[in-house]
């Protein structure tokens, strides 16, 4: 199974404002940290936000910052609605099923198929905070500074 790099940058955004909390990012941060395309990376926080995975705030000082709780954010379903299709093989395909003249008698597409479920179902028991557990070194890798607490 691969899954897209979108689907890879979709999950990696969310990690990153999974470690921020209730801190802001921006585009332009993002880019820079993965050394991702901007206008790329637009169009991942345009759908992950109609999604309802992230918050948008615009203007000045504006930016995202994930809608939930990283325990609410199952990977399965981010990588099921991010994938175009799990087409592994030609016959996953019902519009491209005609080519392969052993379709009929084949038992490779029920193998694959039972793979994938299993695939999928990993990716169902865990959410983004599985994701985030060892939050100290992603932040470093990531050069996330997270400000001081001020006393009230």
């Amino acid at each position: 199974m691969r899954l897209t790099a979108y689907t890879d940058y979709s999950l990696r955004v969310l990690i990153y404002l999974g470690l921020r909390g209730e801190r802001l990012a921006t585009i332009s941060e993002l880019s820079e940290t993965y050394g991702l395309s901007a206008n790329h990376l637009m169009k991942i926080i345009h759908n992950l936000g109609k999604l309802g995975y992230i918050e948008t705030v615009r203007g000045r000082g504006g930016g995202m910052k994930l809608a939930g709780a990283p325990e609410e954010i199952n990977i399965g379903q981010v990588v099921r609605q991010m994938e175009p299709d799990f087409a592994l093989v030609e016959c996953f395909d019902p519009d491209r099923r005609t080519g392969c003249v052993i379709t009929p008698a084949c038992r490779l597409q029920l193998v694959l198929g039972k793979a994938m479920e299993s695939f999928l179902d990993v990716l169902d028991n865990h959410t983004l905070a599985d994701l985030l557990q060892n939050r100290t070194r992603l932040r470093s890798l990531l050069n996330i500074q997270m400000a001081e607490s001020r006393p009230s």
